[in-house]
């Protein structure tokens, strides 16, 4: 399957939103706040970090976002990464993933950061693969205080 990624605009919430909350059905715990994804919160992550959107050559089929650190302008944390459902187990995450991780390289970002649901401990062998190393000693700061708190990678990109 021929996959492409593309840097997501503004313009491109609405559909984001729909991916977000499409991809996340049935496979993420339903108090997750990415289940009420709206447009209005995906624009201002676009406008304050930026995202990716993968796409067969027929229609979207996913997308991901990272904003930058609170408090750490050297670092971005990644979020919100989906595949729709019927294109699940063909490894397309992936090409979210390096898109990312590569973006990050090219914008001299020294860290990436992203979280793995405590419901979902078998993504931390597939962050593993990409060199994220579990980082206990932080918190993710987009963390939902009504769920428990997430394990937090990190990649160094320096």
């Amino acid at each position: 399957m021929k996959v492409v990624v593309r840097h997501a605009t503004t313009d491109d919430a609405p559909l984001i939103a729909g991916l977000t909350r499409t991809a996340w059905a049935g496979k993420v715990s339903v108090t997750s706040s990415g289940h009420r994804e709206t447009a209005v919160l995906v624009a201002e992550h676009l406008r304050q970090g930026g995202g990716f959107i993968l796409s067969t050559a027929e229609e979207p089929i996913g997308s991901v976002r990272w904003l930058p650190h609170d408090t750490e302008a050297d670092t971005w944390e990644i979020l919100r990464m989906g595949i729709l459902p019927a294109y699940r187990g063909n490894n397309l995450s992936q090409h979210l993933l390096e898109a990312v991780i590569h973006h990050g390289m090219e914008c001299g970002i020294g860290e990436l950061r992203l979280a793995v649901r405590s419901d979902q401990p078998k993504l931390v062998d597939f962050y593993s693969a990409f060199a994220f190393e579990l980082a206990e000693e932080l918190e993710y700061s987009h963390a939902n205080p009504l769920e428990p708190a997430p394990l937090v990678m990190r990649r160094q990109l320096r």
